[in-house]
């Protein structure tokens, strides 16, 4: 084992989910889901909490796990959660109302994030989380930032995507709307970029001007 993989290995085994977050964790495993690694989402609650986050729009429900971890960072916010599968929200409420959480923090709505970002209300948001559909990353990005306020930040898990957008011989679609997306943001005079390698990676993207 390299000593970036000791690293890494390190910052995910020194993360302690509450068993209630394990619980969402296993199954997400168990519907085939790729829920953000236990470093990712201490990050996103850090995120959350560094914001004093009170509305949060996440793109991707899953089964709760990015949720859960939003929650701790932020307990008073009220998040929208969008995502296609009405049987992975119905498990993430469960795990909701289970932690404790009241029903009316969270809202989820059942549909395409591409039908439903259009009709949410701009620069509204503290924070985004976009974790679904990777071969629409760019185009979610792009309704993130048009729906956090100035301040408000972005998040994006999987940016480096398997690890394979580092390695130059990799060049499938969702690899190269990654570098695309990772390209394009490092330009941009308009936000403040960071990426992280934990997970598979945490891109977070603040936005400081139009």
């Amino acid at each position: 084992m390299s000593s970036k993989e000791m690293n890494w290995k390190y910052s995910e085994d020194l993360i302690r989910e509450p068993a209630i977050t394990v619980q969402a964790r296993a199954n997400s495993q168990e519907l085939g889901i790729d829920a953000v690694s236990p470093a990712v989402g201490a990050q996103l609650a850090v995120l959350a909490a560094a914001a004093d986050a009170k509305a949060i729009v996440e793109i991707g429900t899953g089964t709760g796990v990015s949720g859960l971890w939003l929650f701790a960072g932020a307990p008073t916010a009220t998040i929208t959660s969008i995502d296609i599968e009405l049987e992975n929200q119905q498990v993430a409420r469960a795990s909701f109302i289970e932690a404790g959480i009241p029903a009316n923090r969270f809202r989820l709505i059942t549909g395409r994030a591409s039908d439903v970002l259009p009709r949410m209300n701009e620069n509204s948001y503290d924070l985004v989380l976009v974790d679904a559909d990777p071969e629409s990353v760019i185009e979610y990005v792009e309704h993130g930032l048009r729906l956090v306020r100035r301040g408000g930040t972005v998040a994006v898990p999987h940016a480096l995507w398997r690890d394979r957008v580092a390695d130059p011989a990799q060049r499938d679609d969702t690899v190269t709307d990654f570098r695309t997306l990772l390209s394009e943001l490092s330009k941009s005079s308009a936000v403040l970029l960071a990426l992280s390698p934990a997970g598979d990676g945490l891109l977070q993207i603040t936005k400081i001007g139009d």
